[in-house]
């Protein structure tokens, strides 16, 4: 379905939106914020709550019908629509570990068309749009060419469900087998930015929210990477949560990883 969209007015203004966010999370993250807790490890403070409503007003402003979706406080899902991460990573932020972002998605039809990741505490800020690449800090990007037995790939654990745990541990196993090594960073939003900039050659979750990975798989499909879920499903990721990037060996290889362990279908409500 065409929407008559300017991508490139709307990409500036959720990269005005981010970085609204981003400044609300920068001048908060060495003050002890108000915080409670969603489920076992996962948590919202008063600081998620304030920097949605700040992305919100904005893109609600800019884009007045395109309804804005967030982690937070919900909103309307529609065919064209923002999904808004407006802390991502708020573990790291309550323990003071730089690596948070903001991640705004525009997605039409099930496929993201605009996507920004800020990341306030480090400086940088991830854009995408489709068919017009990758970039970070205008600098564009382009996912590693490093090989399988080279590849340090990102990941995340089932905090969210314990019962997943066991069925992860082998996969961990013969991912370190097959790789050079592994990483936990905990912001799923920037994982996926990093494998669009090769810092990464790969990353793998489950059950992970809309809002965590829209804008962030748009940064990885635009620099050159493959995006799946769990069963090299390129349309599914986005409504199960159940995700795999990287360049496209690495792809492959973390496709056949992931082939016995667990799965888990629907993504996360909002708060």
């Amino acid at each position: 379905m065409s929407y008559g969209l300017d991508l490139e007015d709307l990409l500036a203004l959720a990269v005005g939106a981010a970085r609204a966010g981003g400044d609300i999370v920068a001048r908060s993250f060495d003050d002890p914020p108000v915080a409670r807790s969603k489920a076992v490890g996962d948590w919202v403070s008063d600081i998620d709550t304030s920097s949605e409503r700040a992305v919100r007003a904005i893109l609600t402003e800019g884009a007045p019908t395109i309804p804005v979706f967030g982690e937070e406080e919900g909103g309307e899902r529609a065919a064209l629509g923002w999904l808004v991460d407006p802390l991502d990573g708020t573990t790291n932020f309550l323990h003071h570990f730089p690596v948070v972002g903001v991640s705004i998605g525009l997605v039409a039809d099930g496929k993201p068309i605009v996507g920004v990741v800020h990341a306030p505490m480090l400086g940088d800020t991830y854009t995408a749009m489709r068919g017009g690449g990758a970039h970070r800090n205008r600098e564009r990007l382009s996912v590693s060419n490093r090989p399988t037995e080279q590849a340090v790939c990102a990941t995340g654990f089932p905090f969210r469900r314990a019962d997943l745990l066991a069925g992860y541990l082998p996969m961990f196993e013969s991912a370190l087998a097959a790789f050079e090594d592994l990483r936990r960073a905990g912001a799923a939003s920037l994982d996926l930015a990093w494998v669009a900039s090769g810092s990464f050659d790969g990353y793998f979750e489950l059950a992970l929210g809309p809002w965590d990975v829209a804008a962030g798989a748009l940064l990885v499909e635009e620099a050159g990477g493959r995006v799946t879920d769990w069963n090299g499903d390129d349309g599914a990721w986005l409504d199960s949560g159940n995700i795999v990037v990287g360049n496209p060996e690495v792809h492959a290889r973390i496709l056949e990883i992931v082939a016995p362990g667990p799965t888990v279908s629907g993504a996360p409500s909002p708060a």
